[in-house]
Parts: structure tokens; sequence; C-alpha cells
């Protein structure tokens, strides 16, 4: 009887470990076909007064593999692991009509200009991510291409440094302020447990 209690924990004890490891993928298509699926955790959307917002994660090692191209090789690829882990990216896409932002509001100058200069140069005002009781994780970098309507949606890749401190946390807000397009504030609630625990591809 001992016996069969001890082999019950070690098998619950062996599916805790086995469900808190990282997903390993082979192949990239295979891991984003993993973080485009919203059950786990890695990506967002909705969609408000006709716009469309989706919000998703970026695993370091996607990064990882972008920089090191076809050369695989052991040392370099734990040398851009720690260079990246240092960070959590987000990619940021919004749409209004299968359309870039800035197209719904070529037609008024001002109104244009100002959102070209919010999208380039201000959206440190404009991107929150804070915990449940208001601390605030500060924006490491963000980087909007202009692309000239040559694409459907306006994106924006952004950055925050990883504080283990804020992914104890059950969950981080991510907030996106109004960006003159009757919105309001577009919040998302961060899944802290899958940016902790994010897939990783079998170099």
């Amino acid at each position: 009887m001992l016996n069969m209690t001890k082999n019950k924990i070690l098998a619950i004890l062996l599916l805790l470990f086995i469900s808190s490891c990282n997903q390993s993928f082979d192949t990239q298509e295979e891991m984003n076909d993993y973080i485009q699926d919203e059950d786990n955790g890695y990506h967002y959307k909705k969609t408000i007064a006709g716009v469309d917002y989706v919000l998703q994660y970026r695993p370091t090692d996607l990064l990882v593999k972008q920089e090191l191209g076809d050369k695989i090789n052991p040392v370099q690829i734990e040398k851009f692991r720690q260079q990246y882990n240092k960070y959590m990216y987000f990619n940021l896409s919004m749409s209004k009509n299968n359309q870039e932002l800035l197209n719904g509001v070529a037609q008024d100058k001002a109104k244009f200009g100002q959102m070209v200069n919010e999208l380039a140069f201000g959206m440190e005002e404009k991107l929150h991510v804070y915990t449940p009781t208001k601390d605030t994780l500060d924006l490491a970098d963000f980087i909007y291409p202009r692309m000239y309507g040559m694409s459907n949606s306006t994106s924006i890749m952004i950055v925050y440094p990883r504080d283990e401190k804020y992914l104890k946390q059950d969950y981080l807000n991510f907030v996106i302020e109004d960006l003159g397009l009757e919105t309001g504030d577009v919040k998302f609630k961060l899944n802290t447990k899958a940016l902790k625990n994010e897939p990783q591809l079998a170099f």
C-alpha cells in the first residue's frame, strides 16, 4: 500500500515536471503555429471600434534563429540566448479595414502627422505594462518600420526587460492608450506562466 502511494506521488511529480518544462519544436514553422494558438498564452487579439489589435509574444529562440540563419553553432546559440533572454519581445499589429492605421487618416494632414509622430517617437507614452498591484515595467525599446501603405497593418516591435519579480505575478496588464481612433484604452492580460516557460527550438 505504501509503495502504491509512493508511486502515485512520483507519477504526479513527474507530470508536474513535464508540464512545467518548455515546449520544444524542431522547426520555426511548428513554433509559429504553437504561439499563434490563443490557448497557449502568446497570442492576443481584440477588435474595438473597427480597429483590429493583435499582440504576439516572440520567444527568445525565434530571435536566436534569426541571428544564426542557417549557421547552427552551439556556442553562438548559447551566446544569443543569453543576449535575447534579458528581454521580452512583442509584436503589436493594428489595422482598420485590413489596412494600415495611417490609411484611415490620410485625408486629414494634421491627424496624419500627429499619428506618424506618435507611432515613430511617442509609443513609450502610449504603451504600459503593469502588475495587478500597479507596479510598472518600463519600456526598453520599440521599433516602428514605416511601410508606406504596402502592408495591411501597422506593426511595432516592443521590448521590455525580463524582470523575474514581475513574472512571479499571476498576470501582467498590457495597455495601449487610444491613438486617436476612438477605441479608448485597449487592455490585454498577459499569461506570465507562458512567458516564464516559453517554447524553444531544438537547434
